[in-house]
């Protein structure tokens, strides 16, 4: 079988990569970077209506392209080569896709035709205080009510929570862990922004007293859809962290060939050849990883839970350690906050730690494949 991209796939990635070295240039990164919305719309709205962006991977009858989800790693890699700051992975890869898992017809074609053009941008909040990624993670209550649903708790770690304009939430009803599709201007709401270390990627919290929420899908069949969501999750993101990790690996292989010392080029020491050795090693193991991933997630295959968790803990520290070498051979100057190399060390940090680190993906891993 092959897994080579198609010509098209590869021209996709040409005009993603094109439009992103116009519009998210170091520059526009570490702009954003300042912003408390952390992105341009002018640019998430040529991204929906000059590129189909955000429609990539959403099925036709939702006002989207109908593409699989090879496409959208494909675009993924090229936005964590270049670092774009933008709602994106809130709202196409967790919102969008957990509405699609859910079944709710009515939940599609209420929320995903705006995703796709760009005009709803969603955050898929479940994540509380304690940090942890699973079911028993998520203690939130919803209540039924004469009205419907109302949910109390506090939600964190939200990626672009403090920007949405549509809130998928999971909460627990007696039934077990469902979801909501909840408004963020709703009474009972207050959405704080949190600092990070990866100042290219927003967070939030979200506080919830008494808030109205419409049931997506089936009432306790929420961890069921979530489950797939994350794994769908890790995929794009150990997609992501290619990107990135590549970019170090060209900025230190270039850095090396410029670079003089002591009369030549510093790329031609021994120890500096085998850091660029290693790096190319792992970067090349993490593409094969999430490249493969990718296709087990295009089919929703049986290998897709033990894949996804495979590549989210071998791309997490091949891009940490890329990031880190790429610190160590540009030397004084890749320490300093001019210098591009430490928006990469903390994106690379800071989604290493997202969705589950190494060793609970390697630990799940092991309880997947039954060891």
């Amino acid at each position: 079988m092959n897994f080579a991209f198609s010509d098209e796939q590869e021209q996709l990635r040409e005009f993603v990569r094109s439009f992103l070295d116009d519009k998210s240039s170091e520059a526009a990164v570490r702009e954003q970077m300042d912003t408390e919305q952390g992105y341009d719309p002018d640019v998430w709205n040529q991204m929906a209506e000059q590129m189909g962006l955000q429609a990539i991977a959403i099925p036709e009858e939702y006002g989207g392209q109908g593409f699989g989800f090879v496409e959208l790693i494909v675009i993924l890699e090229e936005m964590g080569r270049s670092l774009l700051c933008a709602p994106y992975f809130s709202s196409v890869v967790l919102a969008a896709n957990a509405l699609l898992l859910s079944g709710d017809e009515s939940a599609m074609q209420t929320h995903l035709p705006g995703i796709a053009a760009g005009e709803t941008i969603a955050a898929l909040a479940f994540t509380e205080e304690s940090g942890r990624w699973d079911e028993a993670g998520i203690t939130m209550a919803a209540t039924a009510s004469a009205d419907g649903w109302n949910l109390d708790g506090t939600k964190s770690y939200v990626i672009d929570g403090h920007t949405a304009g549509l809130l998928i939430v999971a909460a627990r009803t007696d039934n077990g862990v469902s979801l909501f599709a909840v408004d963020p201007q709703s009474d009972g709401i207050t959405r704080t922004a949190l600092s990070t270390m990866d100042q290219t990627r927003k967070q939030a919290k979200i506080e919830f007293s008494g808030v109205s929420g419409t049931l997506i899908g089936t009432d306790g069949g929420g961890w069921a859809v979530l489950e797939q969501v994350l794994d769908l999750a890790a995929v794009a993101l150990a997609a992501e962290q290619v990107g990135g990790a590549q970019m170090c690996l060209d900025m230190s292989v270039e850095y090396a060939k410029v670079r003089v010392q002591f009369g030549r080029p510093i790329g031609s020491f021994q120890a500096i050849k085998h850091k660029c050795a290693d790096m190319l090693l792992e970067v090349e193991s993490a593409k094969s990883a999430a490249y493969y991933a990718g296709w087990c997630a295009a089919e929703m295959n049986d290998e897709l839970p033990q894949v996804a968790s495979l590549a989210k803990s071998y791309c997490s520290e091949a891009y940490f350690h890329a990031s880190a070498e790429n610190i160590q051979i540009h030397g004084g100057i890749g320490f300093t906050w001019e210098h591009p190399a430490h928006l990469y060390f903390k994106r690379a940090k800071s989604s290493e730690l997202m969705f589950g680190d190494p060793t609970y993906h390697r630990e799940l891993l092991a309880q997947r494949i039954g060891i």
